[in-house]
């Protein structure tokens, strides 16, 4: 490279004032320099480095990119060309909301552990929640239920997934305590094998793998969305089972089941459905007493509840399945009616 002095080039600039116009020390400007990352403009014969207004503008775009966090490589790869701007803006917006979760997190921690009142269980709550980072944390739910699902029918996982834990900026002890249990919960081997070995039984093993099913699963969502929710409205109104609307809408459950299993409406199907919503109240029963869904899929959604503060999502079912169930969700009530129903469009 030519080499000429600074007063020949008054438009370049010592590496002292470079300093002082990009806020960068000299050090700084010196290691970019020495990375290839800024190379001076010229350098003089007593080996003085001199810069210019490019060079300037490029160091100061250096320091901007540090400040969000940008590493080195990263802004080799944006100033040689290799990458973008707007991309590398990108991954500086995944970095920063990543970590403002983590700061509301941890923000929503300290709130409820200033607000402790018991010097004993502060300390014990504190020493839990420093054994496992909040981005750790986040990172268990998603890979405890892609290791406890896999092989299983997708669905299964996305509606699992869809209940997550989220800690609110202003938690109560209770809830904090909550979150801390279900992180050390989700890292017990055995507690992981325990839920792998109930979904597994469940959803691939037993009857529930017919459920699980694509065609199966659509169509009781479909139903629900469609039909079930009018059916539960015409009982709770008083209508009786026989009635052409509820006979009607039932008989649209029929045929809609027997399409999804590949079977024809018939008096068989038809009778399947009706003795299954008689056994509703205690096949309901018997499932949310299920010591294996208990201590496992049941523990975990007990908790995430309690972290969200929601009423545990089995609660109202079983109430409603209960023998003295009150409200207007009474399981024992509902499936002999929805049977009249499907009967009596035979």
């Amino acid at each position: 490279m030519d080499t000429h002095e600074s007063t020949q080039h008054p438009t370049l600039y010592p590496i002292g004032d470079v300093a002082r116009r990009t806020g960068l020390s000299v050090s700084a400007v010196r290691f970019y320099a020495d990375e290839g990352v800024v190379p001076p403009a010229e350098t003089t014969p007593a080996g003085h480095r001199l810069y210019g207004a490019v060079e300037i503008a490029r160091l100061e775009f250096v320091r901007t990119l540090r400040e969000l966090g940008s590493g080195l490589e990263q802004i080799r790869r944006l100033l040689t060309g290799q990458t973008e701007l707007r991309y590398l803006l990108a991954e500086h917006l995944d970095v920063v909301e990543r970590q403002g979760a983590e700061l509301r997190a941890r923000r929503a921690a300290l709130r409820a552990l200033v607000r402790e009142e018991d010097p004993e269980a502060r300390v014990a709550l504190l020493t839990r929640l420093a054994a496992l980072p909040d981005h750790e944390r986040e990172r268990l739910v998603d890979d405890f239920w892609r290791e406890v699902t896999d092989g299983l029918p997708a669905d299964v996982a996305d509606r699992a997934l869809g209940a997550r834990p989220r800690l609110p900026d202003d938690p109560t002890a209770a809830q904090l305590d909550a979150w801390v249990t279900l992180a050390e919960l989700l890292q017990d081997t055995s507690f992981r094998t325990a839920t792998r070995s109930y979904l597994r039984e469940t959803y691939a093993d037993g009857p529930g793998s017919v459920v699980a099913t694509e065609p199966v699963h659509g169509a009781i969502t479909t139903l629900g969305e469609e039909v079930m929710t009018r059916l539960l409205a015409a009982h709770a109104s008083g209508l009786p089972g026989d009635d052409p609307h509820a006979v009607a809408l039932a008989d649209r459950v029929v045929r809609r089941t027997a399409e999804a299993i590949g079977v024809p409406a018939d008096d068989a199907v038809r009778e399947r459905v009706a003795t299954g919503y008689e056994r509703m109240a205690d096949v309901v029963r018997t499932a949310l007493r299920d010591p294996a869904y208990q201590a496992t899929q049941r523990r975990y959604l007990d908790l995430v509840a309690v972290i969200n503060g929601v009423a545990a999502p089995d609660a109202e079912l079983e109430a409603a399945a209960g023998p003295d169930a009150a409200g207007s969700l009474r399981l024992a009530e509902l499936g002999p009616w929805l049977a009249r129903a499907v009967r009596a469009g035979a």
